[in-house]
């Protein structure tokens, strides 16, 4: 169990687990802050690039005996992890309202459940995505070979989580690492420190090995530090697109191969015939949930004008009607910001689309008071010249445009550098069909939005600027292997290009040439009994195997 402390300030002091303890780190404290009140509630000790070091290492030398257990044996592991999950429920909700923001009910829904769900499913199906493959050889003289494929881990692992969702997103990448044989090293948001901290702890109650699970609280310029460290074998890192930039350089030093999961501009299209309710009962929660600091937010809508003011009606409706405060009442939909400084940002983006013409609905003025407060905004009459339409805004504001046709929404929906995620609102199956085959996005929803993220066999990752690879699901499984070809030779005979070379094996090899590829069927029949003439290819090839496959001739 972690060991806590008490600081100078009263404040009860966090520390990473480095090799299964708790490791007090010596390159200074930092405060964890409530969103709600902006107030300090605990503290974190730093880790000096030493001791982040000395994480690597305890991966490293956990990794052998880690990667050699069953995927039953592993599966053991995570199981328990979930049950100490399943018991902390309700705390790690109250945590994550705390220091994130959310609100205690949506912890549950949008971290807590999807961990689990993670976890089971990634039990169950892991060994089965990861089997071992027979491999029949395609080439003749190559037949005799046993081949297959192999599905192996990298090693060490470096997860760098986001701050949004800070549990459910590490925990789910931590235990997809996990089950297909890597050790890891943790290192969460700096924003959401003490949760991530206790990601390790559920690992470390569930019994893993010291050193299996490592979690590291760091300043900025060590964690740029493991990024470059040339003992981590593969990166995860879910957050901006201007930070997974530079981890992608900072990786290519060692050729050390990342998952990038970013940021979207994610787009709803809501058609002439859609259920406006439905659509704007789920855009609405789509646009707020997490105060809209979701990558897969709904950050605009495209709706035809014919149901443009009907749908903007039904929107500000609901919106008007959220309820924003304490995350820790129950009532609550909507709690503060995580960050101060995304709130800026949420602010910078209104004005800009103000400044240029567009229209405040409802909201567009942070409270005063204590917190980081932003209420649920909506804008219409935006347009593309704007901020609010173009860069990630990760925030409580919905951005809606009526644009003549579906064409047009489909035109300027994939008119962006991201692509995470869009949803589709029709009742019509070929519009629908349409919708998913052209919105240029990771995952297309129609008449729902997000919740592919709660389903734990879908992949989730984007195109263009959100991102390289996928987690979740067996695509993220396979993430964390890298495909090894094995094979093993059970002839005891010398092989037919082994030197020495001379006029025979140049007669064999021109002979082959056609007698495997040629077009006619005739002339590769005559060059198939060329190279029955050989004695140097009956010999080293063996005429029992050339007539065992010789299906390969056709």
């Amino acid at each position: 169990m972690a060991t806590l402390t008490e600081t100078a300030k009263g404040l009860q002091a966090h520390h990473s687990i480095v090799n299964g303890r708790d490791e007090v780190g010596t390159g200074g404290v930092r405060d964890a802050i409530s969103p709600a009140d902006g107030q300090s509630f605990a503290q974190v000790s730093l880790l000096s690039s030493t001791q982040a070091g000395a994480a690597l290492d305890a991966a490293r030398a956990a990794f052998p005996a880690w990667s050699a257990l069953s995927f039953h044996e592993r599966g053991r592991f995570l199981l328990a992890a979930r049950e100490v999950l399943v018991q902390r429920a309700d705390e790690m909700a109250r945590l994550i309202s705390r220091e994130q923001g959310k609100p205690e009910a949506e912890g549950h829904t949008a971290d807590v459940l999807p961990a689990l769900d993670a976890l089971k499913h990634l039990v169950l199906h892991a060994e089965d995505a990861l089997r071992e493959e027979a491999v029949e050889s395609g080439v003749l003289v190559l037949a005799h070979k046993e081949g297959r494929l192999l599905q192996v881990p990298y090693g060490v692992v470096l997860v760098i989580a986001p701050w949004n969702y800070p549990l459910c997103l590490p925990l789910i990448c931590v235990a997809t690492a996990l089950i297909a044989g890597n050790t890891v090293v943790l290192k969460p948001a700096p924003a959401t420190t003490v949760i991530g901290l206790q990601v390790g702890e559920i690992f470390r109650r569930a019994g893993l090995p010291a050193g299996v699970v490592n979690v590291v609280a760091t300043d900025d310029t060590v964690a740029a530090g493991l990024v470059e460290d040339a003992r981590v074998n593969k990166i995860v890192f879910t957050g901006s697109v201007a930070t997974g930039k530079k981890v992608m350089a900072a990786a290519a030093k060692n050729l050390t191969p990342v998952v990038l999961e970013l940021g979207g501009k994610d787009a709803a299209v809501v058609c002439r015939d859609a259920d406006l309710d439905l659509a704007a009962q789920g855009i609405v929660w789509g646009a707020f949930l997490n105060a809209g600091q979701t990558c897969a937010s709904v950050e605009r809508v495209y709706v035809e004008a014919p149901v443009a003011d009907a749908f903007v009606q039904k929107v500000v409706e609901r919106t008007r009607a959220l309820r924003t405060g304490d995350p820790a009442r129950a009532e609550t939909d909507m709690g503060p910001l995580t960050l101060e400084r995304q709130r800026r940002i949420v602010e910078d983006h209104v004005a800009d689309a103000v400044a240029r013409g567009a229209k405040v609905e409802t909201g567009g003025q942070a409270p005063a008071g204590p917190g980081f407060f932003y209420p649920p905004t909506v804008l219409t009459q935006v347009t593309h010249d704007m901020r609010i339409m173009r860069e990630e805004t990760f925030g409580p504001v919905l951005p809606i445009m009526s644009v003549p046709s579906l064409d047009e929404a489909i035109r300027l929906a994939n008119q962006s550098e991201y692509g995470l995620t869009a949803s589709g609102w029709t009742r019509d199956a070929d519009t629908a069909r349409r919708l998913q085959r052209e919105l240029q996005a990771g995952a297309v929803s129609i008449n729902d939005c997000i919740s592919s993220f709660g389903e734990p066999a879908a992949p989730w990752g984007g195109v263009k600027q959100s991102g390289i690879g996928r987690t979740h699901g067996l695509a993220g499984l396979r993430e964390m292997v890298q495909l090894k070809y094995v094979t093993r030779d059970t002839a005891r005979d010398p092989k037919l290009w082994w030197y020495p070379y001379g006029e025979e094996l140049a007669r064999v090899m021109r002979a082959s040439v056609k007698a495997l590829h040629a077009r006619s069927a005739w002339a590769r029949l005559k060059s198939q009994l060329a190279l029955l003439g050989s004695s140097r290819f009956r010999r080293r090839a063996g005429l029992a195997r050339v007539v065992q496959n010789a299906d390969k001739l056709l």
